[in-house]
C-alpha cells in the first residue's frame, strides 16, 4: 500500500511539474529569445513576458525586428508591439520598410505605420513605387460636335506616391478623372476624324490636366488601347425630334378636329332649335287666318289668292328639283 501511495505521488508530482514547465515556457518563449539574441535583435526575457500578459504573439514581433535588423534596419521593439496593439499588420510593415529600403524610397516607420492603419496596403504601394502598375479604363463613351459618338479605352500607368497615400484619392478617383477628360476632349473637337486621326490628342489633353492631384498616385503616361465609332447621336437626336414634332403636330390637328366637331354638333342643335320654333309657328298659322277671317280683316278672295301663290311657289321648286336632277347632256 505504502508503495502504491508512493507511485501516485511521483506521478502526480511528475504532471505537476510538466504543467509549470509548459506554463514557463508558454510565458517565457526560450526559443525566440535564443534566436533574436545569435541573430542582433536582442530582445529581453522581461519584454517577451510582458507581451505574453499584453496578449501580443511574441514570434511576431521577434521575427519582424528580425528580419529588419538583418536588413540594416532598428526599429524598436515598443513600435513594433504598439502597431500591432493598433491593429496593424507588423510584417507588411516590416517588409514595405525592407523593400522601400532596398528600393532607395525613402519611408519612414511612422509613416508606413499610419499608411498601414489607414487601411491601405503599405507593402502594395512600395512595390507599386519601384514597379508601376497599369490599370485600363471601361469604355467611356463621348460625342463629338459632328454628333459622331466615339468609344475610348485608355491604359493608364501608375506609381504609388508614398507622401500622399494618407488622405489621398484611390484608383477609381483617377478613373473618373480620366474619363471626364476623355469626354470634354471629344465634345470639344467640331469633328469626329480629328480624334480618329489624332488620338494622342486625348492623352495630351488629360495629361496636361493634371488629373493625379489629390490622389495616392502620379499618372506616369497615359494610351489610348482603342478608338471605336459609334453611332450617329445627331442623326439620332433629329429624328427623335422630327417624331416628336409630328406627335404635336398631329394632337393639335386632333384639338381642330374636335373643335369643329363639336361646333357643328352646336350648329345641329340651334338648326333643330329653330327648326322646332318654325314647326311651332306654322302650327299657329291656320288659327292666325280664322282669327282675321271673323274679324273680318281677311275675306275669302284673300285666302284663295294666298293659296295660289303656296301652290305656285312649291310648283316652282318641284320644277326646279327636277330640272337639277335631269343628266346633262354633252
Amino acid at each position: 500500500m505504502e508503495s502504491t501511495a508512493g507511485s501516485s505521488i511521483i506521478v502526480i508530482a511528475a504532471l505537476a511539474g510538466l504543467v509549470a514547465m509548459s506554463i514557463i515556457f508558454y510565458f517565457v518563449p526560450v526559443g525566440l529569445w535564443v534566436a533574436a539574441t545569435f541573430s542582433g535583435a536582442q530582445v529581453s526575457i522581461f519584454e517577451l513576458i510582458a507581451m505574453r500578459l499584453r496578449r501580443v504573439p511574441p514570434s511576431t514581433i521577434v521575427n519582424s525586428r528580425i528580419s529588419a535588423v538583418k536588413a540594416g534596419l532598428d526599429i524598436p521593439v515598443d513600435h513594433l508591439e504598439a502597431h500591432f496593439l493598433a491593429g496593424g499588420h507588423v510584417e507588411r510593415v516590416v517588409f514595405a520598410l525592407i523593400s522601400a529600403e532596398k528600393a532607395g524610397i525613402r519611408l519612414t516607420f511612422s509613416r508606413a505605420a499610419a499608411i498601414d492603419l489607414a487601411g491601405r496596403d503599405v507593402l502594395e504601394a512600395v512595390r507599386m513605387s519601384v514597379n508601376p502598375k497599369v490599370i485600363e479604363t471601361p469604355k467611356v463613351s463621348a460625342v463629338a460636335a459632328d454628333g459622331i459618338q466615339l468609344v475610348v479605352i485608355c491604359r493608364i500607368t501608375l506609381r504609388a506616391n508614398i507622401e500622399r497615400l494618407v488622405g489621398g484619392a484611390g484608383e477609381e478617383t483617377i478613373l473618373a478623372r480620366v474619363g471626364e477628360g476623355i469626354v470634354t476632349t471629344i465634345g470639344s473637337a467640331q469633328n469626329h476624324k480629328e480624334v480618329l486621326e489624332n488620338p494622342d490628342k486625348i492623352s495630351r489633353t488629360v495629361m496636361s490636366k493634371g488629373l493625379d492631384s489629390g490622389t495616392a498616385f502620379e499618372i506616369l503616361s497615359l494610351d489610348i488601347a482603342d478608338v471605336d465609332v459609334g453611332a450617329n447621336i445627331g442623326a439620332k437626336l433629329q429624328m427623335d425630334q422630327a417624331e416628336a414634332d409630328k406627335n404635336i403636330a398631329q394632337a393639335q390637328a386632333e384639338g381642330r378636329r374636335a373643335q369643329a366637331v363639336a361646333l357643328e354638333q352646336e350648329m345641329r342643335a340651334r338648326y333643330q332649335e329653330a327648326r322646332a320654333k318654325v314647326v311651332e309657328a306654322e302650327v299657329e298659322v291656320p288659327l292666325a287666318l280664322a282669327s282675321a277671317m271673323r274679324s273680318g280683316h281677311m275675306g275669302a278672295m284673300d285666302y284663295f289668292q294666298m293659296k295660289n301663290v303656296v301652290a305656285d311657289t312649291e310648283m316652282r321648286a318641284s320644277l326646279a328639283k327636277v330640272g337639277e336632277a335631269a343628266p346633262k347632256k354633252d
